[in-house]
């Protein structure tokens, strides 16, 4: 039997080195090489003018202790050796391409399970490039991909910046078998993290984030309560003079307003609450989820928000169709 044959410490030190330095599983390497030494047998044969039958079937031996290896073509139940003469060093010139990718692509699989356990968390990227259908941020030690939507509309970023992502999820592309890091600034989770990030309260869970409703780059209202005596939840969120929230605005749009309301299990008094910044609200009528509200006059236009942005993430926040009328001051 024609068995080739690399030195024992060379081929050992070689795996143990790939392995150790990317963390790899040693049997992965192992399997690379060997889809690498056919993929080189295949090639080796056409040069010499030999078609090998796509419908082929080949298995390499190869011992892992000693770097040995042997190609044999599978017949039904034979199983012939058809390792070319001299096929070492072709294999190892043209297999190392092959076997680079393939242990890219366990690097990176590697990589991208680590982020599917980060998967609703944070993470801090520098955007590397933009263009009209996704931009791409540089993670730690690979990239990921921020699609069109779940950029934040009309917000400008530039090539170098620095910006917080909400890991959103890993897609793999079925036909490729690609995988990618998706991430977003466009999600209201996003919201969810930073006040986890910045709210001691939120991160330990005295203070729970109930719902959240957003419109990103405009308004965000979140609902809030406590699971601890004597804990504000709202006060918490905002910070002393406002320094809590204002780290949180600091990292949204400038145009993006941020209100934060207590949660009320009563859902007309959660309504009242939901209308924030406006004060005086009255809950005239509450059937099937369509509350009838009224607010001072002076107020209309502070309660429905620019577009009705305030009123339908009011609605929902509270799971509720509203609907604002004024009253006019006697």
């Amino acid at each position: 039997m024609d068995i080739k044959r690399l030195p024992k410490t060379e081929f050992a030190a070689a795996v143990a080195q790939i392995a150790g330095e990317r963390n790899i599983n040693p049997q992965e390497i192992i399997d690379a090489i060997e889809e690498g030494l056919i993929s080189a047998y295949k090639r080796d044969q056409k040069e010499h003018g030999i078609i090998v039958p796509e419908e082929a079937i080949f298995e390499v031996d190869l011992a892992p202790e000693s770097g040995s290896f042997a190609i044999f073509e599978i017949e039904g139940d034979k199983k012939n050796n058809v390792t070319p003469p001299g096929f070492g060093r072709i294999a190892a010139m043209t297999a190392k391409q092959v076997i680079d990718q393939k242990i890219h692509e366990v690097e990176r699989d590697t990589i991208i399970d680590e982020y599917r356990q980060k998967t609703g968390t944070l993470v801090l990227g520098v955007i590397l490039r933009i263009d009209p259908y996704r931009m791409t941020v540089g993670i730690g030690k690979t990239e990921g991909i921020c699609p069109k939507e779940e950029q934040i509309k009309n917000e400008s970023l530039e090539i170098g910046s620095k910006k917080l992502f909400l890991i959103k999820e890993i897609r793999e592309d079925e036909a490729t078998g690609k995988k990618d890091v998706i991430l977003s600034r466009r999600d209201p989770q996003f919201i969810v993290q930073l006040f986890m990030r910045e709210v001691p309260e939120v991160g330990n869970r005295a203070v729970v984030v109930e719902k959240i409703a957003r419109e990103a780059g405009q308004r965000t209202k979140i609902a809030v309560s406590s699971s601890q005596n004597g804990i504000d939840p709202v006060g918490s969120c905002i910070g002393q003079k406002g320094s809590r929230i204002q780290s949180i605005l600091s990292e949204l749009p400038s145009d993006e307003k941020v209100d934060v309301v207590a949660f009320a299990k009563n859902q007309s008094q959660f309504i009242v609450n939901a209308l924030s910044p406006v004060s005086n609200v009255k809950v005239i009528s509450l059937k099937n989820n369509l509350a009838q509200v009224e607010v001072p006059e002076d107020q209309l236009a502070l309660a429905i928000g620019a577009g009705g942005e305030n009123v339908r993430l009011a609605g929902i926040l509270t799971d509720a169709d509203i609907k604002v009328s004024a009253v006019k001051k006697n």
